[in-house]
């Protein structure tokens, strides 16, 4: 992002010392400096934090620098994530977003609808709907076979609600997609292929080939929601 670069000269602060703030290297800020830098979210917040920003007003200075004019339309509210409009019919969304560390905690939330979460992430997409959307970090490398689908572990994943009965309806729209899965016990990644009717289980997909990391049958009745990937930071 070049509004890094900017904010670091007008601070009178070197990549060095901004690498060693937030905990990278030399390298990396560097890489970060970049019009197009895929940062992870946790770096993302460490400097907004920094510069006394959050990651919402770090992407405006970013547009608003590169001369792609904001819109000056009011952000709104859905389901918990705001969403800035921006040129183009692009939006900046910012959605609540679930480290690894806090799965267990998500997942007890569903049961009590008490879950509160300060911190969000941002995307940029071009399209708008209707379902609820989260940022999820992936755990594991099970969906990581080196290829452009691949989402390695540490990854960011936008997600889009899909409501897990429409699953059962078998449609071919829903397969072959990588899904984020919140499980009664657990929160996984995985493509979703098919729908065994009989068992009333999800067929799940690794894209890792390694022995260790099996396909199997997930039953429905222990998904609690499920989350259509729609976007990714690595």
């Amino acid at each position: 992002m070049y509004i890094i670069k900017q904010l670091r000269r007008k601070n009178n602060i070197s990549q060095s010392q901004l690498g060693q703030e937030i905990g990278v290297s030399l390298r990396t800020i560097q890489l970060y400096e970049r019009k197009d830098a895929n940062i992870p979210i946790k770096n993302l917040t460490k400097i907004a934090e920094y510069f006394g920003l959050t990651i919402a007003e770090l992407y405006m200075h970013e547009v608003n620098d590169m001369g792609e004019a904001y819109t000056k339309r009011q952000p709104f509210t859905k389901h918990g994530s705001v969403f800035y409009p921006l040129e183009h019919g692009k939006y900046l969304v910012m959605a609540p977003l679930v480290l690894v560390e806090w799965h267990q905690k998500y997942i007890k939330s569903l049961k009590t609808d008490k879950f509160t979460n300060p911190f969000q992430g941002g995307f940029i997409i071009d399209f708008l709907t209707e379902e609820p959307h989260r940022i999820f970090e992936v755990s594991g490398d099970s969906m990581n076979d080196s290829s452009a689908a691949s989402i390695p572990n540490k990854s960011y994943v936008l997600g889009l609600e899909v409501k897990k009965e429409s699953l059962a309806r078998n449609k071919e729209t829903f397969w072959n997609e990588s899904y984020i899965l919140v499980c009664v016990d657990r929160i996984i990644c995985k493509r979703l292929t098919g729908y065994n009717k009989d068992k009333r289980a999800l067929l799940c997909h690794n894209l890792n080939t390694s022995p260790e990391f099996q396909d199997f049958e997930l039953p429905l009745d222990d998904v609690l929601q499920v989350f259509r990937i729609v976007k990714k930071q690595l």
